[in-house]
């Protein structure tokens, strides 16, 4: 697909970049959320798995980034940065038990999992380094 600016085709979303403070933390968060991510991989610098439909997610340590970047900053502390995350459930029971295993396991539950407005149940938590990441699955069939 092409616009009037320019003779090249747009450009299509890739890759979304988290920077990480702790690799193996982050990574262990999102292996609970059904990512196949192999354990050597807590050891690298940068990380990245494609999703399904072909989207891909990666992480970077924050020394990696300021190794190109060294005027980048940690967002402040419980600020949840500028990025969220949604994964889509497979039901509204998957949204709380998940969300149940991911706050038992340690990790910090935001708001717990209610009935939105907008038809879905949803939940979000925050990720090691305070990234939102909220969980959702439509209350009706055949809604998005």
């Amino acid at each position: 697909m092409t616009d009037s600016r320019t003779p090249f085709p747009a450009p299509r979303l890739d890759l979304v970049g988290l920077v990480v403070s702790d690799m193996a933390a982050s990574l262990a968060f999102y292996r609970l959320l059904g990512l196949a991510l192999p354990p050597e991989a807590d050891a690298e610098p940068h990380v990245e798995a494609e999703l399904p439909g072909g989207l891909r997610l990666a992480w970077d340590t924050e020394q990696v980034v300021r190794s190109f970047d060294p005027s980048w900053t940690r967002p402040p502390a419980g600020s949840g940065g500028r990025c969220e995350l949604a994964f889509r459930c497979a039901s509204p029971a998957a949204v709380d038990a998940l969300y149940e295993e991911l706050t038992a396991a340690g990790h910090e539950g935001h708001l717990k999992p209610w009935d939105a407005f907008w038809g879905q149940r949803y939940a979000v938590l925050r990720d090691p380094d305070g990234t939102g990441v909220s969980l959702f699955a439509p209350l009706r069939t055949g809604t998005p």
